[in-house]
């Protein structure tokens, strides 16, 4: 996340949300997501050809004569329907680290074949975006009022103008609904749902999920803390709102919880401490958020950091609180965690 939108988060706060997200109650529902989108006679087409619908998390409904061609996208969007074998023209949100390389947010993508758009928050290039003849935009949604995320909002209303947009929630619910909702999104663009890639991918899902409830079940005494780190604050997450939280926590995971009223500051998402008080919650394992846009474990050089008893132990994991929507990319979530309960010792 990042800066506040409608429920008003700072720019590092929505950084640290990098702290929630969410599961849900069973494999079931993983499969269990309404195939909203269609094209002509109510099946997918392929790209250019049409007409074309697909119904939004907002509920609007976009309407094309024909299926998207020219579609730009946040990039862990677009990142997500290229493993579905969807292209999109241009991207904006992170794309290239500071060296040049690709950001952890645009998974398999080639970031030399699209269009960068902006890099950052508040960086949208409309007239690039209005040179790319735009059928479509679309990303993903961190609250409940249909803001579209990293769609700067003094350029709203021209980048509205432009092109329809579709926003796929991530807001207080399970990873299996914006994971099925994008699956549903590339099949309605002309995906191949079919490939073995992709079914094998979302069996592997399936199997991961198995996997970190079984170990969730055989370490209920473990207990693990989602984090993010800035220079001067660390953040707590709490399980509510957060997709990937949610959802291993209802497959079993015990996490620490900050209270309600110490998640106020945050929007709800988490909790900020001073690095002297990184130690206020016991924990055996810690997930740190791995966005560019925190600091990374290797580079904190905190005192109080490097004297907790999980880091001591070896035991801190990386956790993507911006998961890339594509069962591929959403596997090694699910077994990096798994693996870490399965040989972790009880430290804090």
């Amino acid at each position: 996340m990042s800066r506040a939108r409608a429920i008003h988060l700072s720019r590092r706060g929505l950084l640290a949300t990098g702290g929630a997200v969410g599961l849900g109650a069973a494999l079931a529902a993983c499969g269990d997501g309404e195939g909203r989108a269609q094209g002509a006679g109510g099946g997918s087409t392929a790209a250019g050809s049409g007409p074309w619908s697909f119904e939004d998390d907002r509920g609007k409904t976009v309407k094309l004569d024909r299926v998207p061609a020219n579609i730009v996208a946040f990039t862990g969007v677009g990142a997500a329907l290229h493993d579905y074998g969807i292209r999109v023209k241009g991207v904006f949100g992170p794309t290239t680290t500071t060296g040049g390389k690709p950001d952890v947010q645009a998974g398999d993508m080639d970031v030399s074949e699209v269009t960068v758009l902006g890099n950052a928050w508040g960086q949208f290039n409309v007239e690039k975006y209005a040179s790319l003849a735009p059928d479509v935009l679309i990303t993903t949604m961190f609250d409940d009022a249909g803001t579209l995320w990293y769609v700067p909002e003094q350029s709203t209303k021209q980048i509205a103008e432009l092109a329809p947009s579709v926003g796929i929630s991530v807001y207080d619910r399970q990873l299996t609904q914006p994971l099925q909702r994008m699956w549903d999104l590339a099949a309605s663009l002309g995906a191949d749902m079919k490939a073995a890639e992709v079914t094998g991918a979302r069996k592997r899902f399936e199997a991961a999920a198995a996997r970190l409830r079984a170990a969730a079940r055989a370490k209920p005494h473990i207990k693990v803390m989602a984090g993010s780190a800035s220079d001067q604050l660390f953040y707590v997450s709490g399980t509510d709102l957060s997709v990937d939280l949610e959802y291993f926590k209802a497959l079993g995971v015990n996490f620490v919880e900050p209270p309600e009223s110490a998640k106020k500051r945050g929007g709800g998402w988490y909790e900020s401490l001073s690095w002297e008080n990184v130690d206020k919650y016991p924990a055996d394992i810690i997930m740190m958020d791995d966005r560019s846009s925190a600091i990374q474990p290797a580079d904190i050089t905190k005192p109080t950091w490097r004297k907790l008893p999980a880091v001591k132990a070896g035991q801190v994991i990386p956790r993507s609180p911006e998961p890339i929507l594509s069962y591929d990319k959403c596997v090694p979530l699910l077994t990096t965690l798994a693996k870490a309960l399965e040989k972790a010792e009880k430290v804090g």
